[in-house]
């Protein structure tokens, strides 16, 4: 019993919970990000670059045939090219994230403490030095 109570403490921790939906969210703005480079980012790039679709792509090595029931062997470098610019949309995303993070966290650095107001007894001490230095 003891294990499964560790664990259930493990699992209910904050951080995994957190972990967890960013996972989740993660996922779906993964499938946001793929939805606009193939629908909204390569058609017009395929349409400037004379109606090239990246995702049909590719360097066959062998050819599929039917007869001896071998399937086509590629190298799909199209299918390639669109997760790299998948992956700089995410990553210059995340980096404004952070970006936005850091410029909070400067600011709150950056706030000016007020002074600590003296104590009774450096007030006492200040006063009868003050009594001292007049005689």
């Amino acid at each position: 019993m003891g294990f499964l109570k560790e664990f259930k403490e493990f699992a209910m921790r904050g951080s995994v919970i957190d972990l967890a939906v960013g996972v989740v969210i993660g996922g779906a703005f993964g499938k946001i990000v793929t939805s606009m480079v193939d629908d909204i980012i390569m058609p017009p790039i395929g349409y400037i670059t004379g109606g090239v679709d990246f995702s049909n792509m590719r360097y066959v090595i062998t050819e599929a045939n039917e007869a001896a029931g071998t399937t086509e062997v590629a190298i799909t470098y199209g299918n390639f090219i669109n997760v790299i610019i998948q992956f700089l949309i995410i990553a210059f995303c995340i980096f404004l994230v952070i970006k936005g993070i850091n410029s909070m966290k400067r600011k709150e650095e950056i706030a000016p403490e007020a002074p600590a107001a003296p104590s009774k007894e450096e007030v006492l001490l200040t006063e009868i030095r003050d009594i001292l230095r007049s005689k």
